[in-house]
């Protein structure tokens, strides 16, 4: 079947350890968010894009229909949300625009809002809700101003060595694997200016040495990410929405660039996801120059129908993201005419408040080069590439569920 994803068929996978993997433990999540919520309530000025949110869900009659209806479908097949309206609903938000995320060693919860939100994208009436661009361009805002938040030094609560909660406690140190990155443990919270200062750090060098710099048919790795599927033969419109979540390049690309789309049909992708913990910068598989360099708004909790009633969707649906959600592309022509052009696609799932892209069209780059990187939230990567380039992947399908990382800057696939 042309652009068949191939991983472990049938399985469930919650991927990257985002969430707390017990329903026990994120109910209770809500509830106790939604406990603080209530608390601080009327004692503070609700932030401006979360009124405006509110206000424009509240003007849209059929907007606010669905997604009371998801709330209420939610609460009725027995899910503890912690609210029970759209107006708590927002309270909720209002408070996490102020809320850094804390280390647990047996329940983390990286993506607070996912959290909130994971039974509601799931109902009948959610799936409308998240894929309306109005509601995600509102959406975007909100996540913007807790970006702007989470850059700021009133975001690093949690940068310390206070156990549980510490992101410098022994067992956080072990859990993120602190020691290869660049940071000064005797400096105040290690010498990290924010919390996205500390979720984007930096490896030490040599950390992660490029494989054979010097071999221009030896692909590295884009992101230090675990591999999730690799599709043949990708057509330039595919049934993208369906269980099999098939690539579909002309929707990846965006309807502005047709004949980028052209020139991959055929080809193949490599997909890759990104855990909590990992470093979250994207450096070039090859070397050549940039030819593209672009980002693509899109939705940011919107899963897939097909992937069932379960809150694992948005991690089961990252074939369909590609296709639906915000990300950046980078095309690269690599130095080496046999690799051709190759697609970067960085794509941000969940809380990510922005991608941010470093390399720009016309700029020369190196294998193992930086072009960007993801500024906070749950993530995916494709690596797209010409018919006939692949000779062979080093990863190799069916991929578990607990599949290591492949390395940034690691050998990836040999091009013929």
């Amino acid at each position: 079947m042309s652009g068949q994803i191939q991983g472990e068929a049938g399985q469930r996978r919650r991927l990257g350890a985002w969430l707390a993997p017990e329903e026990k433990a994120m109910a209770a999540f809500r509830v106790d968010l939604m406990t603080r919520a209530r608390a601080r309530h009327g004692k503070v000025e609700p932030a401006g894009v979360v009124r405006e949110f509110e206000s424009f869900i509240n003007r849209d009659a059929v907007l606010r229909m669905n997604l009371t209806r998801a709330i209420d479908q939610a609460r009725d097949a027995g899910h503890v949300l912690g609210y029970g309206s759209v107006e708590e609903l927002m309270m909720a938000l209002d408070y996490v625009m102020t809320y850094a995320p804390p280390f647990s060693q047996a329940s983390t919860i990286i993506l607070p809002i996912n959290g909130l939100l994971e039974w509601l994208m799931c109902m009948p009436s959610g799936y409308a809700v998240f894929r309306d661009p109005a509601f995600n361009r509102h959406m975007k805002r909100v996540l913007d101003l807790w970006c702007g938040f989470l850059c700021g030094p009133h975001s690093r609560t949690h940068l310390n060595d206070a156990s549980p909660n510490g992101w410098f406690c022994p067992e956080a140190l072990k859990k993120t694997g602190m020691s290869q990155f660049l940071c000064d443990p005797a400096a105040p919270y290690w010498g990290f200016a924010s919390w996205n200062d500390f979720f984007t750090r930096r490896f030490k060098p040599d950390a992660r040495p490029v494989h054979e710099p010097g071999n221009s048919r030896a692909i590295v790795s884009a992101c230090e990410a675990s591999p999730y599927a690799i599709g043949e033969n990708v057509q330039r419109h595919d049934k993208f929405w369906l269980k099999s979540q098939p690539y579909s390049l002309g929707e990846i690309f965006t309807g502005r660039e047709p004949e980028l789309a052209r020139r991959f049909v055929g080809g193949t992708i490599y997909q890759a996801y990104l855990g909590a913990t990992y470093y979250h910068r994207w450096h070039a598989p090859v070397a050549g120059r940039i030819q593209k360099a672009y980002l693509v708004d899109g939705t940011y909790y919107s899963d897939l129908e097909a992937e069932g009633e379960d809150p694992h969707g948005l991690n089961d649906s990252q074939g369909y993201t590609t296709a639906v959600a915000a990300r950046a592309i980078i095309v690269i022509e690599a130095d080496d005419p046999a690799v051709g052009q190759v697609a970067c696609v960085f794509v941000g799932m969940a809380e990510v408040s922005s991608c941010v892209i470093d390399a720009m069209p016309g700029q020369d780059v190196e294998k193992g080069d930086e072009l960007g990187y993801f500024q906070y939230g749950g993530s995916t990567y494709c690596l797209i590439f010409e018919p006939g380039v692949i000779q062979e992947f080093g990863p190799r399908p069916p991929f578990s569920s607990d599949a290591e990382p492949v390395p940034v800057n690691a050998y990836l696939a040999s091009a013929r």
